[in-house]
């Protein structure tokens, strides 16, 4: 049964095309959707006024020619959609380079302690979002926003005193633009220039992220990056976190990605003393909420948008991800890791909180407890409205299959079962 303020989204096959989406589509004319390597590193310089020191070849230059290679594969993909990729390419090819180049200038950044960060990691839609936002309001903690993530270092001089950081700007103007062609977008996954954001998007100075397959459908990026190690680009991140500390502090770091559920190891050996806090949710629950979101943005990347092919797709990347993570469990002791199960978290947050700030050895003050008890009375669940799901009907799927593949990971963490 429906309420007032429920979301019924009853296009998500057969999409309603506004002049805007289909502006999208296409794409700007003047960026060449056949671009190469080359090429988008060339587009990074001319954005960075000339530099042209990427730093050390982590394997950067390889994993960026298997994206290309695998968006021309993907038949599905609207020009405009391609672009969007390739675009994103070249900004975070310019971040490194000016990440590079500060370094260089002030090599003191690489003494900077990455002091005990309190990590996140749990499938998308698990709750790590609302967690990272939550702690965040810890003001001891050094979290990253949205607009800082885009462009963790600035083009240009500090704006004056009381006036807005330019990169917040146009990160503010980006997505309030995305909302305009997609409004149900906010109920499900809000993208606010000043909220906090997933460091995965820090991967992506090191083309590691797997947000990529986000936006596309890419088999060959995807086993091209579970067959490397990805201990070099989680270094690379670190070294990202230091000029963001060298800009402003302090250096004890909040984080969160769903990625990192599927790189324990390599998430050990960058941050070896880190708190890390796993949430666990239904993947069946998982699935519904994720491919609903991304089915409804694909009518801006993709034609036809084919919801069944975007669920098969995810059951089985989910799939990969969780077996990752059970495989690399054991990196992390009962001494520095907690797993938290979806359906807990929702009963008892307070409860989840004090468990974290105690296994992290951070005081809960009197001034930090109001704070973030005031963050839930802001913020309660659905205040956008709730987003009803039809798995079974638009996607096809059938869902005691899928939960039969999932046995192994309710074997290992009892969640509870969401229909």
């Amino acid at each position: 049964m429906t309420a007032p303020n429920d979301i019924v989204i009853d296009d998500l096959a057969d999409p309603r095309i506004t002049p805007a989406i289909a502006a999208a589509r296409e794409g700007p004319a003047d960026f060449p959707a056949d671009i190469d390597v080359d090429g988008i590193l060339a587009r990074a310089s001319a954005m960075t006024g000339g530099l042209t020191d990427f730093g050390e070849d982590t394997g950067f230059r390889e994993r960026l020619a298997v994206v290309i290679q695998s968006l021309a594969e993907d038949e599905g993909l609207t020009r405009g959609g391609r672009i969007t990729i390739l675009d994103h390419a070249v900004r975070v090819m310019a971040n490194r380079l000016r990440i590079e180049d500060l370094v260089k200038r002030h090599p003191e950044i690489l003494d900077i302690e990455i002091d005990r960060p309190l990590i996140i990691a749990g499938l998308p839609r698990s709750g790590t979002t609302h967690l990272v936002n939550w702690l965040a309001r810890d003001e001891r903690l050094r979290s990253l926003t949205l607009w800082e993530s885009e462009e963790p270092v600035p083009s240009a001089p500090p704006p004056p005193p009381g006036e807005p950081d330019p990169r917040e700007v146009r990160s503010a103007e980006f997505w309030g633009h995305f909302e305009s062609m997609l409004p149900h977008m906010a109920a499900m996954h809000g993208m606010e220039a000043s909220s906090i954001h997933e460091d995965n998007e820090l991967l992506y100075m090191d083309l590691n992220c797997y947000s990529w397959e986000f936006q596309t459908r890419i088999p060959r990026w995807i086993d091209h990056y579970f067959a490397h190690d990805r201990t070099g680009s989680y270094l690379y991140e670190k070294k990202v976190l230091q000029v963001l500390t060298w800009f402003r502090g302090p250096n004890r770091w909040i984080l969160k990605s769903p990625q990192h559920m599927e790189n324990l190891a390599p998430l050990k050996a960058a941050f070896p003393d880190a708190t890390l806090v796993i949430t666990h949710r239904d993947p069946v629950a998982v699935i519904r909420s994720l491919t609903t979101m991304l089915a409804y943005g694909d009518r801006i990347r993709r034609d036809p948008v084919d919801p069944p092919g975007c669920a098969r797709h995810w059951a089985e990347r989910i799939e990969r991800l969780l077996r990752e993570c059970v495989a690399q469990r054991d990196a992390w002791g009962p001494e520095q890791s907690l797993d938290v199960l979806f359906h807990e978290y929702m009963a008892d947050q307070e409860g989840v909180l004090r468990q974290v700030y105690d296994l992290a050895g951070l005081e809960l003050t009197p001034a930090a407890e109001a704070s973030l008890l005031g963050y839930l009375a802001e913020n309660p669940r659905h205040q956008h409205g709730r987003v009803i799901y039809d798995l079974e009907g638009v996607f096809e799927v059938d869902v005691a299959r899928l939960r039969e593949r999932f046995q192994f990971y309710y074997d290992r963490y009892p969640v509870r079962w969401e229909d």
